[in-house]
């Protein structure tokens, strides 16, 4: 029976972010401002209202600045005693007198401090909510938690089982779609719930030794194509998320978008064993009585409404449990196994595309597939090899909390790049008589199957079509559950001329990086077999006949990358790139007639 599950969390934020600018209009800056303290509260109770009235209950997520506030803690204990609401504790909210009183800072994001001031403010915090409460909070949460904290949190509060710990694909994008203001980055973490490692928050544990204790959910529910294409604030199941992306019915005040990508999460119980999550982290900001996003308070109420009562009818038909974080957090221990993959076969809800993508996150990797590219891999995230990456002041990484990727499309171009260099990309080339096509200019559909502990995309044949000679071809993909591999199987189905032959050549090209820019890929090596290159940017290549195995190996993010082949008169080679296109490239090339098949693997290690 497949299930359906929702979190819905509430913070009295008290001082919600951008709200003081709005409430204040005119006036110089002041947070304990009455109007904006009793307006906050106010749409908290308006939020749970809400969710209350359409047999929902939430999570309230109580902040630091709440905590001051004896009207705000006792809401929390009538809705707790209620209707059954988990009180749980907030990083997000920090900023209010008493806290800048004490820091000396206007900082409020949790993760960028120092990890002394991360320890005190922890401290302090549940200091206070224990204070308020007599008891300590199972449940707490920020935008991003990176490893260091969330091992602190643990360890001094062992009680804590459930955390919101990632923003999913929050990096450049969001950071460019806000006037390159928003100086944090976090992509290339899961979009769905899982374990975070302890030696990295993205990278989910392998196994018990490297649990950090708890279980993460992400920060929304991101639609997993038009966020990834484009500013992911514009695009979730936050219902204030479609307003501000302006996907709505201006005259009548409708918005099928947001149902329908509800819905598409509900679908991902087919992919994942008959589990599906969602969830909805709102603060009062979203709906300030000025308005935003260009829309009037009494929208944003309205759609804020729509969107509980749609959950409310879900669960009154049967198919929704609604749960609080920490009941949740038992829930997923008890499902989930640390190996058991995430995935997402997503299609365009919004664009009228038929884009398709398929999304795949365990201990090893995050990957991406485009059936508008022919199966290509377009983003890839080595979790083997469970980066230690500390943010904040005082470490290499200030602002940029993002998991390295190896292929990233938006970032280091993809297939369609500028004529002179190579995008990041995972494809294969179909070579005859002096002609070559792509599989990246060949759009197909996928269908996905699980066979024990693999989970396959069996892709529609496409052809190709040179001047003499027609191929069709099909593409398997195999996700083999806890290897860290990729397995893509090309089958030549048909010939138009029946001892015809073509080349595969089946190719990596990459990188590593967490932005647009390049890094120094001179501790880069690449190899076939045992033969090297250090990579120098003299863009020299390397191939043998009938080789084992092409791989680079990538000290800046502690990875080893390697394919392997079994296939016709294969060959491997490596290729190193130069300064205008800083890339490397793995791969082998073939021979096929009809009915045969040839076949790699790519595989993700530790480097070390």
């Amino acid at each position: 029976m497949e299930q359906f599950i929702l979190n819905i969390i509430h913070r009295p934020e008290m001082v919600p972010e951008y709200a003081e600018k709005v409430t204040g209009q005119g006036k110089a800056e002041d947070i304990g401002r009455k109007a904006l303290l009793t307006e906050s509260l106010d749409i908290f109770k308006i939020q749970q209202q809400c969710a209350h009235e359409n047999g929902l209950k939430t999570t309230i997520q109580m902040t630091y600045a709440s905590l001051f506030n004896d009207e705000a803690v006792s809401l929390a204990k009538e809705h707790h005693e209620k209707y059954g609401d988990e009180i749980a504790l907030s990083l997000l909210g920090l900023p209010c007198e008493q806290f800048r009183e004490k820091y000396k800072t206007k900082d409020f994001c949790i993760w960028m401090f120092s990890m002394e001031d991360k320890k005190a403010i922890v401290r302090d915090v549940f200091g206070k909510f224990y204070e308020r409460f007599g008891f300590y909070p199972e449940s707490t949460g920020s935008y991003y938690m990176d490893a260091d904290l969330i091992n602190f949190i643990k360890e001094e509060y062992p009680g804590v089982k459930c955390a919101v710990a990632t923003c999913w694909e929050e990096g450049p994008k969001a950071y460019h779609t806000c006037n390159n203001s928003w100086y944090t980055f976090m992509d290339g973490g899961p979009w769905a719930p899982w374990i975070p490692s302890k030696q990295n928050t993205h990278a989910p544990a392998a196994n018990a030794e490297e649990d950090s204790g708890i279980v993460a959910i992400p920060h929304l529910s991101r639609d997993l194509l038009a966020c990834y294409d484009g500013n992911g604030s514009n695009f979730g199941t936050h219902p204030q998320n479609v307003l501000r992306g302006m996907i709505y019915d201006t005259k009548t005040w409708e918005y099928p978008y947001l149902y329908n990508l509800i819905d598409q999460y509900r679908s991902l119980a087919k992919y994942n064993n008959g589990y599906a999550y969602n969830m909805m982290f709102v603060g009062p900001g979203w709906m300030n009585k000025m308005g935003r996003w260009e829309a009037p308070y009494e929208l944003l109420k309205k759609s804020y409404w729509d969107g509980c009562a749609y959950y409310g009818k879900l669960k009154k038909e049967g198919k929704l449990t609604d749960m609080t974080m920490s009941e949740f957090a038992d829930y997923y221990r008890a499902k989930k196994t640390y190996t058991e993959p995430e995935c997402a076969l997503w299609r365009d809800i919004l664009y009228g595309s038929k884009k398709q993508l398929f999304w795949y996150c365990d201990p090893y990797m995050r990957a991406g597939v485009s059936m508008d590219q022919g199966g290509a891999v377009f983003d890839l995230r080595p979790y083997a090899a469970k980066l230690e990456w500390k943010v904040g002041i005082g470490t290499p990484h200030v602002m940029d909390a993002s998991y390295p990727f190896l292929i990233q499309e938006k970032y280091r171009a993809g297939y369609f790049t500028h004529y002179a260099g190579e995008g990041t990309v995972r494809s294969a080339k179909i070579c005859h008589n002096g002609e070559e096509a792509d599989l990246c200019l060949c759009r197909t559909k996928a269908h996905f199957s699980q066979e024990g502990g693999n989970r396959i995309l069996t892709l529609d044949p496409v052809e190709i079509v040179f001047s003499d000679l027609k191929v069709k071809i099909q593409t398997v993909i195999t996700f083999a559950e806890g290897s860290g591999t990729i397995g893509i199987k090309r089958n030549v189905l048909e010939m138009s001329d029946l001892n015809a032959e073509v080349t595969i050549n089946e190719y990596m090209v990459g990188c590593y990086g967490t932005t647009e820019y390049s890094e120094d890929m001179t501790s880069l090596t690449l190899g076939v077999d045992g033969e090297i290159i250090p990579y120098e940017y003299k863009c020299r290549e390397l191939s043998a006949d009938g080789a084992d195995e092409v791989w680079c190996k990538l000290p800046p993010i502690n990875t080893r990358v390697s394919m392997t082949c079994e296939g016709r008169d294969k060959s491997g080679y490596i290729r190193e790139g130069y300064a205008f296109s800083p890339m490397f490239t793995l791969g082998y090339t073939g021979k096929l007639h009809e009915k045969e098949v040839f076949t790699t693997w790519l595989k993700l290690q530790k480097a070390d």
